[in-house]
């Protein structure tokens, strides 16, 4: 890979740590990262637009550099990738104020609209049927996944039917905020990773923050009294108080894990610990009822808040 990054970008590095499929590397006392590109062509138009846009309004966001024939995109042994360069220290720390003070500096359009999520419930119910086909053809082998899949499955499916409910029965307002956000979101959130273009989608600022507390509980981090500060601090509807409490039933730490399983990049050994806590995420999920519901009626789920 050394060589294929020196031929492409006109560089010369001496050496190429590869961690998670990405390469890293270090020249004249910067940090590069060659990273495999997960966007379509088109969302990678809009995102560099609003790297544009961010940069425009002098708001830092990674630089993603031009290869020598003038291309974002390097095809490598059948796969694109992107070099990265982050700016500043990228492992300052955006704690959950400054990632919804951030969240609101760009807002969605129409030239940005291959960046636009929101309908979960969708995408959610395409993505649970695919992972079940994939179980019957190649799951066989994996008994910690049989094991444990109908469990996190029926969360899922408590979750999109509180999508469905809350898209029925309530309707967003302009206090609802399509705003700056991310794929993924993670605990500590690195500047890093949270800079990163090729992370940016837009979505309800909700989006963002259910993510970041769901990582917070996984890493150990007070999740529910970061929650505790965020509605406190902050003024939401119903319609986002119940698409927030949606996306902390989803289970993304599970699914995340379950993927890359399939892709043979994990052992699903990896699982074991999140199985462990399952009755205590249940419990998150019950005290963070409790706390939201302090701000809005948002919706029961009974058997959860009885068990």
């Amino acid at each position: 890979m050394k060589e294929s990054i020196n031929y492409y970008y006109n560089l010369t590095i001496k050496t190429v740590e590869k961690r998670n499929n990405i390469y890293y590397f270090t020249l004249n006392n910067e940090e590069f990262y060659f990273v495999p590109l997960k966007r379509i062509k088109d969302e990678l138009n809009d995102i560099i637009e609003v790297t544009k846009e961010l940069k425009n309004n002098n708001i830092p966001v990674h630089d993603l550099i031009l290869n020598r024939f003038n291309s974002l995109i390097t095809n490598i042994y059948n796969t694109n990738y992107i070099l990265l360069k982050p700016i500043g220290n990228a492992y300052q720390i955006y704690e959950i104020n400054s990632l919804i003070n951030f969240s609101h500096n760009l807002t969605l359009n129409s030239t940005k609209s291959n960046l636009y999520r929101l309908n979960w419930n969708n995408l959610w119910s395409s993505k649970i049927d695919y992972f079940e086909y994939q179980i019957r053809e190649l799951g066989q082998n994996k008994p910690i996944i049989l094991n444990s899949f109908s469990y996190y499955v029926g969360l899922a499916e408590n979750a999109i039917t509180y999508v469905t409910s809350t898209l029925l029965n309530y309707k967003r307002s302009s206090l609802d905020k399509i705003t700056l956000s991310h794929r993924r979101i993670n605990y500590p959130n690195y500047k890093l990773n949270y800079l990163n273009p090729l992370s940016f989608i837009f979505d309800l600022e909700v989006r963002d923050i259910a993510e970041y507390l769901k990582s917070a509980f996984w890493n150990n981090a007070p999740a529910l009294e970061i929650l505790k500060e965020v509605l406190k601090n902050n003024k939401y509807t119903i319609y986002s108080l119940q698409l927030l409490y949606a996306r902390l039933l989803y289970p993304t730490y599970y699914f995340d894990k379950y993927e890359e399983i399939m892709n043979n990049d994990l052992d699903e050994e990896v699982l074991i610990p999140i199985l462990e806590k399952a009755q205590v995420y249940e419990n998150f999920l019950k005290e963070a009822y409790n706390e939201i519901s302090k701000y809005a009626p948002i919706e029961r789920i009974e058997w959860l808040l009885k068990s």
